[in-house]
């Protein structure tokens, strides 16, 4: 099994040949059709074991068929339980998007929200975000969750363990019910599913 089997656009194959990629690992073969036929997923995968990909890969590409954005909007949410995380992962999705013309971008606490709220105003493809942020943003009016069509738990079981619970359900309350749900974890306990 190859990449170029999973029915990813040349672009993408690029950005992965670019990094070195060859086989897909378990994770991504199971999950990038699945995702690619936006049908909602949970999956449990260690760290290290290609994780981001497995999601950022089939979003990219079905993000990259129909470009429409709008100021303020997003269009796929990231929720990550750490800055250095949503670091990490938006770092991912710039590299294997280098080729094609999509937006990305991490808001994080601990630093100014005015750089990030300029970024906004635009519009962006894909935020990734840590859940306090991303509600003071959203207080903000910064951002408007109206046209999101994806949201992915990251880290799901992390999150419920630092106490996200309550901030990941009023995020959820005010996204649209037609969307595409994606989370990961690496574990998958009682709480995380509820």
């Amino acid at each position: 099994m190859s990449f170029s089997n999973l029915g990813l656009c040349d672009p993408i194959l690029q950005a992965i040949d670019d990094l070195g990629y060859t086989v897909p690992t378990p994770i991504q073969t199971q999950a990038i059709p699945v995702i690619l036929s936006g049908k909602d997923l949970i999956a449990t995968a260690q760290t290290g074991t290609g994780k981001t990909a497995a999601f950022v890969l089939p979003i990219l590409e079905n993000l990259n068929k129909d470009r429409k954005l709008r100021g303020k909007r997003i269009r796929t949410l990231v929720l990550t339980p750490t800055r250095e995380l949503a670091v990490q992962v938006a770092a991912n999705i710039a590299e294997y998007s280098k080729h094609l013309n999509l937006s990305s971008m991490a808001v994080y606490g601990g630093i100014d929200t005015e750089p990030q709220k300029q970024r906004l105003i635009e519009g962006i493809d894909i935020l990734v975000a840590t859940p306090g942020r991303l509600l003071d943003l959203a207080h903000q009016r910064a951002l408007y969750f109206d046209e999101l069509e994806i949201l992915v738990l990251d880290e799901a079981d992390r999150m419920v363990d630092m106490g996200f619970g309550a901030e990941i359900n009023k995020i959820i309350e005010r996204l649209p019910e037609a969307r595409q749900n994606l989370m990961f974890s690496a574990t998958l306990s009682d709480d995380v599913l509820t």
